[in-house]
């Protein structure tokens, strides 16, 4: 009966240990010799892939310097290794410890804050309009009578309908099955401008056949932050992790990261996005916080 017990009370703490590691990243990686970061294979220039289990970006190289910190927290060298991770998966994996910090383009909202915490915010994302350089326009009130295309299943022309309510502009919305079809009715003269968040709008500009042909012009339809992802009540994690972007931001780093990934040609087909730093990004880097999209939609 004693053996029993006693291998109960081993079992109760060896389960005890392992629910408190699952909130302790530091202790876990430590105890691994790895870190997991979850990364995506098309997030534009935050996450992408290169090919051959390789990935690269602006998030991607922020959680790699945040990694370098971690490395010094726990005192040796830790394995890096890359998940790939999708919209619908990305939470479940960091929730259930397959991921230890999501790098990819997560947005923070309220919803989102109740399974997970996010590091600070290190990038705002901003809707805006792309049209082609030739049609003068530079407005959304210069949409009024206009085609203007957005992908299936997003919420961009809500968010151009709520900027414009009452202003007497009246457009016509055409849908495209995802974000390269939805740019194409732009490039063939079926959209007049296509709605989408501003990264998005860069990407497919850059890829375009003749770049210079488009612009993203007019104004701020929508704000989001995007952070980086890690478990929930993990208070040291989350400080190794705070720490290490607030120190990106202070020497100029993130700064210069900023430029080498959306201002230079980047690999692999050396394409520069041409996403100036926004005064939203600007902003969530000078006060740092994690504040959810629901606080940016208040001001």
């Amino acid at each position: 009966m004693k053996k029993h017990l006693i291998a109960f009370a081993v079992a109760t703490v060896a389960a005890g240990s392992a629910m408190a590691q699952a909130n302790d990243t530091l202790a876990k990686v430590k105890a691994s010799g790895s870190i997991s970061m979850g990364v995506r294979e098309s997030s534009g220039a935050l996450s992408y892939t290169l090919g051959d289990g390789k990935f690269a970006g602006f998030h991607v190289e922020v959680c790699q310097r945040i990694v370098a910190e971690v490395e010094k927290a726990v005192g040796r060298k830790l394995e890096v290794k890359y998940t790939p991770v999708t919209s619908q998966n990305r939470i479940p994996l960091v929730q259930n410890g397959t991921v230890d910090i999501e790098c990819g383009s997560t947005t923070n909202n309220a919803t989102r804050q109740k399974d997970v915490a996010f590091l600070n915010t290190t990038y705002v994302e901003e809707v805006r309009i792309a049209v082609k350089t030739s049609s003068g326009i530079t407005s959304i009130a210069q949409l009024n009578g206009k085609n203007v295309a957005t992908t299936t299943g997003t919420t961009s022309v809500q968010h151009l309908r709520k900027h414009e309510r009452g202003a007497g502009v009246d457009f016509k919305e055409v849908f495209g099955k995802d974000h390269a079809d939805s740019f194409l009715l732009l490039e063939s003269g079926r959209a007049d401008a296509f709605v989408m968040d501003g990264s998005i709008l860069a990407g497919n500009i850059a890829n375009a056949k003749n770049p210079a042909d488009f612009r993203i012009v007019g104004e701020v339809l929508s704000v989001e932050p995007i952070a980086i992802m890690i478990r929930k009540d993990d208070a040291a994690f989350k400080k190794v992790g705070n720490d290490a972007i607030a120190a990106l931001v202070k020497s100029g780093d993130m700064a210069k990261m900023w430029d080498k990934w959306f201002m230079q040609p980047i690999p692999p087909k050396n394409i520069k996005v041409g996403l100036a730093l926004s005064e939203s990004t600007k902003a969530a880097w000078a006060s740092p916080n994690d504040k959810p999209m629901e606080d940016y939609a208040k001001k």
